[in-house]
């Protein structure tokens, strides 16, 4: 490691001070003292608790979930939300359309709206929009009463509490109860989401500020699509752990920058560790992710796969002073396009309780390493948990290592064009790999035109009409401002 001077206590002083505001800055939220936290760990806990605190409710109850599945999880959260609504508490819900695509139908929340509770879907299809879809709401929060406040990786699904008749273990997932003045900023994330999509909420919401409950100092950081808020502070965090940064995410793919920032803090003497999921529920992710194993492998980066049924948890600790937990995964979806939220607790007794259950956790993961088999075999159990679940993974086997090798050809395609990093000794077959596709790609297109021609040409008559349609709603919009606002004086 680096040698690192003595300070003595005024440049001590000032340092700390550059820090909060560095982290203040790359995160877009303060820090924010007087909070208690509560560290939940696994769905059966976390549903408990939500389920406690809306049947409690006395104002109003504010929900935001990825999914929310029409299964016995999901109708007790819906029922618990109606018993709520019949009794005179505002209960208003954001579910996000792709997520529970398939998941659940409008039909579902039927009793709910009956009730007198409000139900938004984030972001359904939109013509005028051809990109639209891509940015989703990936939050998992719960407000209630402005006074208990709780994020978390976990969806409401019964998929996350396992299948105890198939020895299918629950799924490993990590939120946080608050308490405190950070509830009042969750509020807040919540009613800029709901004005998002319609009608603001109330004007007495968010509540009025709230009274400590504890002494944890921490930030609340709620992403929106371009924001790169998390991104920012994820890589000032990498440059500021100074002995350990430990990361556990489900759907890791990592970006160049970011992988860099990992690896030098590795080869600075930081203790870098990544524990993603053994058996993923999206293997083609699972795929991409091990794609990028081998240059953290070979800066010192040490890499698990958890052996239970699904890793699902988003979270970092460093140097046991700093912790994150939320909703947001080690990717460019969440990093750039979704909205997310996650709480950067900068407390040494959280951390400390955060990185105990980390060493927990590696007591169920399997180590990569860089040898001839490039990792250590699995307990004869875990293989038979894995073949347990693989007719449930339809996108697994050859389709998740295809895609695993389409990510390294694109990465190193991209990087031998734009010559902006130097090419490893593993880039020789996706590069003769690249070659081979774009002459074939050449002799098509030389030969047979329409092959090529006709399906640019339907992609480009459907971006003319969904722009098209875009650029008549903005114009209608403009006119009925100044038809609103009246003739220039």
């Amino acid at each position: 490691m680096a040698y690192t001077p003595p300070m003595t206590a005024k440049p001590l002083a000032q340092a700390r001070l550059l820090a909060e505001q560095a982290l203040s800055r790359a995160a877009g939220a303060p820090l924010l003292g007087g909070n208690a936290v509560e560290l939940l760990i696994d769905a059966a806990a976390h549903f408990d608790a939500w389920l406690g605190a809306i049947r409690h409710a006395r104002q109003r109850v504010l929900l935001e979930n990825y999914i929310i599945r029409d299964d016995e999880v999901g109708r007790a959260f819906r029922d618990a939300l109606v018993e709520c609504a019949q009794r005179g508490v505002m209960v208003a819900v954001i579910y996000d359309w792709l997520g529970c695509r398939g998941q659940s139908r409008a039909s579902f929340w039927q009793p709910l709206r009956a009730a007198g509770g409000e139900v938004r879907a984030f972001n359904p299809p939109q013509f005028g929009q051809p990109f639209g879809w891509i940015s989703r709401d990936h939050r998992k929060l719960l407000v209630v009463d402005g006074e208990h406040g709780f994020l978390s990786g976990v969806c409401i699904s019964h998929k996350w509490l396992g299948d105890p008749a198939r020895q299918v273990a629950p799924w490993r997932d990590t939120g946080v109860a608050l308490r405190g003045p950070a509830v009042h900023e969750l509020e807040q994330a919540f009613a800029e989401s709901w004005s998002s999509i319609g009608t603001p909420l109330p004007a007495f919401l968010p509540a009025t500020e709230t009274a400590p409950a504890g002494d944890v100092a921490l930030r609340v950081i709620a992403t929106q699509p371009a924001t790169a808020s998390m991104y920012r502070l994820d890589q000032l965090i990498a440059a500021m752990a100074r002995r350990t940064l430990w990361l556990t995410d489900a759907y890791f793919v990592g970006v160049a920058p970011y992988v860099q920032a990992l690896a030098a803090a590795a080869k600075d003497g930081v203790d870098v560790r990544l524990l993603v999921p053994g058996s993923s529920d999206i293997p083609l992710v699972a795929g991409m992710s091990r794609s990028g194993y081998r240059p953290l492998l070979k800066a010192g980066i040490r890499v698990f796969e958890w052996n239970g049924s699904m890793l699902h948890a988003k979270t970092a600790v460093a140097d046991d002073l700093w912790a994150r937990v939320g909703s947001s995964n080690l990717n460019i979806a969440s990093w750039l396009s979704n909205r997310e939220i996650d709480v950067a607790v900068e407390d040494a007794g959280f951390a400390r309780q955060l990185a105990a259950q980390y060493e927990r956790d590696l007591g169920n993961a399997t180590e990569i390493v860089l040898a001839p088999r490039r990792r250590r075999p699995r307990t004869e159990h875990v293989q038979a948990a894995a073949a347990r679940q693989a007719p449930h993974h339809p996108m697994g086997g050859s389709s998740s290592r295809a895609a695993a090798s389409a990510l390294r050809i694109a990465n190193t395609v991209g990087a031998a064009l734009t010559d902006r990093r130097v090419l490893g000794d593993t880039a020789t077959g996706p590069l003769l790999v690249g070659s081979l596709a774009l002459a074939v790609l050449a002799v098509v297109a030389i030969l047979w035109p329409a092959v090529i021609g006709w399906p640019l040409g339907l992609l480009a008559a459907w971006f003319a009409l969904n722009f098209g349609a875009r650029a008549w709603r903005l114009r209608r919009r403009f006119r009925q401002r100044v038809a609103e606002s009246g003739p220039p004086r």
